[in-house]
């Protein structure tokens, strides 16, 4: 019996690690790819990245298990240690800087979620039941999750860190606020779900990934049948819908605004189906790489990266 839970857990880190190169290898406007990256971050360092993550999301999905099998309370789990430990892994592995940090804080309580459920058949698990833990994962995180959290932030140094109105990453005192208060990673994500769409999903359940993205993202590999053009079409859809939150706390919300608008543009004249939306495309690829990493949907990544995980964890190989 012991050895069956450790290859589910096995099973699932193997199933985001996937995803995560799954969405890092695919050539989406103004992220980093296999040909194009920053000053200082390239495709290699993602690489490392996915595979550094990969036993702390073994290590989640084990506390998954253990709540499934009533050894554990879901408030041990210890979401916000395993996001830090995670953080830390990735960037002992890389020299890039932040790579994962948005992809960590969502797929972590997804290797959770996925530890709790009971596969159908041949290690495919049912996106609902995924969801349904997802929220009892976030309603059970305490003090002390946020603590790791921040200091998980801190470790992974993200650009665009501006100063927070309230319970700021970079003020001391807002951990001595969360241990005094008793507040919750739940209810500091509250907080920054107003300017931060990954912390949104956490509050809200994911409803980006599990409402727009993944069922997008199924209905494009059933039509494309290409990886790479459901990846950036599925992109295209959750930038154009949802201005990204990375973007705007760098340059503002109206030129994020701006690039939802393109990329709505290009999904109209067919995107990568036609030679005009895939010169459009490659135009605003173009536009987004001319400031440097300013214009990097890195949030819509984030929620790609959850999606590619449902599909994998769902069954989806390629």
């Amino acid at each position: 019996m012991l050895k069956q839970f450790g290859q589910k857990a096995k099973h699932i880190s193997k199933c985001l690690e996937l995803a995560i190169l799954f969405e890092i290898s695919a050539d989406k406007p103004g992220n980093v790819n296999l040909t194009v990256g920053f000053e200082g971050t390239k495709y290699e360092h993602f690489l490392a990245s996915a595979v550094a993550a990969t036993p702390s999301f073994e290590v989640a999905a084990e506390k998954g298990i253990a709540v499934s099998k009533g050894e554990i309370r879901l408030t041990a789990v210890g979401i916000g240690h395993i996001i830090k430990s995670c953080v830390a892994d990735v960037n002992a592995w890389q020299q890039g800087g932040n790579t994962l940090l948005g992809t960590i804080i969502l797929l972590s309580p997804i290797a959770v979620a996925a530890g709790m459920a009971p596969t159908i058949k041949d290690n495919i698990f049912e996106v609902q039941e995924l969801r349904k833990n997802l929220k009892f994962i976030a309603e059970a995180t305490t003090p002390e999750d946020a603590i790791n959290v921040y200091e998980a932030i801190r470790i992974a140094n993200p650009s665009g860190l501006n100063k927070a109105p309230e319970l700021d990453v970079n003020d001391s005192s807002s951990l001595d606020r969360i241990v005094k208060e008793k507040i919750s990673l739940l209810q500091v994500f509250k907080i920054a779900s107003e300017y931060d769409n990954v912390c949104a999903e956490w509050v809200n359940n994911y409803p980006i990934t599990f409402e727009i993205a993944y069922p997008y993202l199924q209905k494009q590999i059933r039509e494309k049948e290409n990886l790479n053009v459901a990846i950036i079409h599925t992109f295209l859809k959750v930038l154009s819908e949802y201005p990204d939150t990375f973007i705007a706390r760098k340059v503002g919300i109206q030129k994020a605004q701006d690039v939802s608008s393109m990329a709505a543009e290009i999904l109209k004249f067919g995107g990568l189906k036609t030679l005009k939306g895939r010169e459009m495309l490659r135009e605003f690829d173009l536009k987004l790489r001319k400031s440097d990493s300013l214009l990097n949907p890195g949030t819509t990544a984030d929620i790609i990266a959850a999606a590619l995980a449902l599909c994998v964890l769902s069954g989806y190989r390629p």
